[in-house]
């Protein structure tokens, strides 16, 4: 690899659902990002400067990486070269606000 750091780096897609939307300004709909390889779920967290706590429901490549309904996000879960990466908050009328979802 040495001084070629194209070779380090992986695309991958992000969207924001829900709640989270405000943190994008592209209003969720989808960020293309270069990230470092080896980097993870909590890595793009913290570039977008979301609190772990708020995120209810994480998909990687439709599927769901959630361990537990609100257990949290698996921080340390490794994306790859084109990944679609989908972060939700709670979704109105869901066990997140306190009603079952049916």
């Amino acid at each position: 690899m040495g001084h070629n750091s194209a070779a380090c780096a992986l695309r991958v897609e992000v969207r924001l659902f829900n709640s989270l939307t405000r943190y994008d300004g592209n209003g969720g709909h989808g960020r293309h990002m270069e990230l470092e390889a080896g980097s993870t779920v909590g890595d793009i967290l913290r570039h977008f400067g979301i609190p772990p706590g708020e995120v209810f429901l994480v998909l990687v490549n439709g599927r769901d990486i959630t361990p537990q309904l609100n257990g949290g996000p698996r921080l340390g879960f490794a994306v790859e070269e084109g990944d679609v990466v989908a972060l939700s908050g709670p979704v109105p009328y869901s066990w997140g606000y306190g009603a079952p979802v049916v």
